[in-house]
């Protein structure tokens, strides 16, 4: 399961590593939100930020589109806690017709915040955890 960047995103993902040191594993560009997601190392989320957000602050300036950092992990729980941050999520895995399916439970006041305008959050978090952990669908509870 390899990750396949665009060269538009090998260009955002080597800016972003020069200007705020952190390690990217993955960079999607998300042009229908005009935004950028980055999947940094875990343990390098401080540094990606930098200091009062300065880092990400030259990052947007210079790219002009919005950035979202996630940190990586190797569980796919954590990395979806990750992805949704700061919404509590609770996560289990399951399997349906022999696909991998992540159920998200979120409190009901949170909902509408998970899925996100017109799907946008959700629809991110089937991306990158698609694209990192070869799951087939995410489902919000």
């Amino acid at each position: 399961m390899g990750i396949r960047l665009s060269t538009e995103g090998i260009r955002y993902l080597t800016i972003f590593e020069s200007i705020t040191g952190a390690s990217v594993k993955d960079c999607v560009v998300d042009e229908d939100n005009d935004k950028i997601i980055f999947v940094v190392k875990k343990g390098e989320m401080g540094l990606a930020i930098g200091r009062g957000g300065s880092n990400i602050n030259r990052v947007k300036k210079l790219l002009g589109k919005k950035i979202e950092i996630v940190e990586h992990s190797d569980d796919v729980v954590e990395f979806l806690e990750n992805i949704f941050k700061p919404i509590k999520v609770k996560v289990s895995m399951t399997e349906r017709n022999g696909k991998k399916v992540a159920i998200v439970n979120v409190d009901f006041k949170d909902k509408g915040l998970a899925i996100g305008k017109d799907g946008k959050n959700i629809n991110k978090a089937k991306v990158l955890v698609s694209r990192h952990h070869d799951v087939d669908d995410v489902v919000i509870r």
